[in-house]
């Protein structure tokens, strides 16, 4: 079966290279794929890494059987399932980067569409879904001392029904729940009580289209005064979620046309640069990117596949007076996932370009990533990367290894499985992509962290010292240490997705050895800047990372 598919991935690669579109201007061109795995199972259209350096991958339990099977003698008995109510195969898989295996998962009701986070303890917590999954609450916890650890799941854990929610980590540890189909509120996991319930956020109304919905999986990102930046369909707010009241509308994005599902586009907050002092100095700053035009999803049902947007918006949440800056993709893109690399570029991924999200509705896929640099002059902030072989089309997704590598996977544009006589078939693989500064040319630059040890502990506001090797000459000028919190990815974004730039960093870096240096920098002031759990922390010389460890924030 695996060997169909990469076949299949082949020739739909050789076709669609040959298009005007995957022919555009490669200078530059850069960046390595690898295959990891012809097939998990599973179509990879959720994931999340774990402190563990494991990654939790799923896909919806109704479609039929997978093609990975439970342990033996473990079923999965659903009698409201519409497809099989008598399951023996997996849904969810447990993955291993350092030995790059599988391990199958039981997840019991259906997860699909549905929406996570990690808690700062490190486990994963998993919202909502559909049918007799869209009001439960689902555990994975990364520390039950074994490994046979799986999911464990609250039938009742969400007051509402939760199908294309996003969710944030907030100061607190809490969780909160934003949105979802044709439910124009939020709730927060866990619950500060028994009799707390869901709260109404009318702007999820007035952002909706009964007939197209394009503000499903709202982008959500959390600002450093402490409220809730929320994009949906063209338009932002910043939510005090507190005091459940906008305090500011920020104006639509030019143009007007939507990002979000299933217009799909993407957004990323950009990395957070944190001056001395409490917060001194930090601005927040949001990209959007790509999408459909209006009436696209529309069109697509009717069989007609309008060209994805090739525009991004770029505005300064922080400012009292902001305003969109409009920049040009060298492509459009839909379905694009937007990814923060430990040195501050933005990597863009996956997607079409034509037609919008769901069923069928997209095509040519874009087989080249871009990488966005987003301290270059706009006329050079864009580079177009290597191509894949694999369509990368709806329900697939994108997170950052500690290692700095991109895992990819996924790809199901069918309402079940179907690997024949389609012109994408259900893509089981998991790739990497490995950016330019993973070249075997660019070693030389590449720092390896002595100390701290992973899974260190650090507190906010604290000085720390980071010693590390380098075989060239380091100029501490060009030195940066930087945090990048683990993202749950799903439908093109990666909710909780943060990349902080510590303070102190190219103005304290000595020599203390032989090729080994020490920077001595300070860790975020506040859970504003960054909220408390868990962090890749990476030392990057002349846009060169390290591997990461992983650090604390508490």
């Amino acid at each position: 079966m695996s060997s169909l598919i990469i076949l299949s991935s082949s020739l739909l690669y050789l076709f669609f290279f040959t298009t005007p579109l995957a022919a555009a201007d490669n200078g530059g061109a850069a960046g390595t794929w690898s295959l990891l795995q012809p097939s998990i199972g599973i179509s990879a259209m959720h994931m999340q890494l774990l402190p563990t350096d494991h990654v939790i991958i799923y896909d919806r339990t109704d479609f039929g059987p997978s093609n990975i099977s439970l342990p033996a003698g473990k079923c999965r008995n659903d009698p409201n399932d519409y497809v099989l109510k008598n399951d023996c195969t997996a849904h969810s898989v447990e993955y291993d980067v350092a030995s790059n295996s599988i391990r199958p998962l039981m997840v019991l009701t259906d997860v699909w569409c549905s929406s996570g986070g990690l808690m700062p303890d490190g486990s994963l917590v998993q919202t909502g879904g559909f049918n007799d999954g869209d009001h439960v609450v689902r555990v994975f916890n990364n520390s039950c001392g074994s490994k046979y650890c799986d999911w464990e799941e609250m039938q009742s854990g969400l007051a509402q029904r939760r199908w294309y929610a996003t969710n944030h980590v907030l100061p607190d540890g809490r969780q909160i729940i934003v949105g979802g189909r044709r439910e124009f509120s939020y709730e927060f996991y866990p619950k500060k009580s028994a009799l707390e319930k869901s709260f109404r956020l009318p702007f999820l109304m007035q952002t909706n289209d009964l007939k197209i919905e394009n503000n499903l999986y709202p982008f959500v990102f959390f600002n450093i005064d402490g409220n809730l930046f929320v994009f949906a369909n063209n338009r932002a707010v910043l939510f005090d979620y507190v005091r459940n009241r906008v305090v500011r509308t920020y104006p639509g994005v030019p143009g007007g046309d939507p990002r979000n599902y299933p217009s799909t586009g993407s957004a990323v907050l950009l990395p957070l640069r944190v001056g001395p002092g409490a917060g001194a100095g930090a601005e927040a700053e949001v990209l959007v990117c790509g999408g459909a035009p209006k009436g696209a999803f529309v069109n697509a049902i009717s069989g007609r596949f309008d060209g994805a947007l090739n525009s991004c918006g770029r505005i300064k949440i922080s400012d009292p007076d902001p305003n969109w800056i409009m920049e040009t993709m060298p492509m459009g893109r839909v379905m694009g996932d937007m990814l923060l690399l430990p040195n501050g570029h933005v990597l863009i991924i996956n997607g079409g370009s034509n037609g919008t999200a769901g069923w069928e509705y997209g095509r040519n896929p874009i087989f080249n990533p871009v990488i966005y640099r987003p301290d270059n002059p706009v006329t050079s902030r864009f580079e177009v990367q290597n191509p894949s072989t694999v369509p990368r089309m709806y329900h697939s997704t994108a997170i950052l290894l500690r290692d700095g590598r991109i895992l990819v996977g996924g790809s199901n544009p069918h309402q079940y499985y179907n690997f024949t006589n389609v012109l994408f078939p259900t893509e089981l693989s998991l790739e990497s992509f490995s950016p330019s500064y993973l070249d075997t040319n660019s070693s030389g630059l590449r720092p390896t962290i002595i100390s701290p040890t992973t899974q260190t502990n650090i507190q906010y506001n604290q000085q720390i010292v980071i010693r590390f090797t380098v075989s060239n000459p380091v100029d501490p000028n060009l030195i940066s240490v930087t945090l990048v919190a683990p993202s749950f990815n799903t439908h093109s974004f990666s909710m909780n997705q943060r990349l902080v730039v510590l303070d102190g960093s190219n103005s304290t870096t000595k020599v203390v050895g032989k090729s080994t240096y020490e920077v001595n920098v300070t860790t975020p002031p506040s859970v504003n800047i960054a909220p408390t759990g868990y962090y890749m922390l990476f030392v990057v010389h002349q846009e060169v990372p390290s591997e990461g460890i992983w650090v604390r924030i508490q």
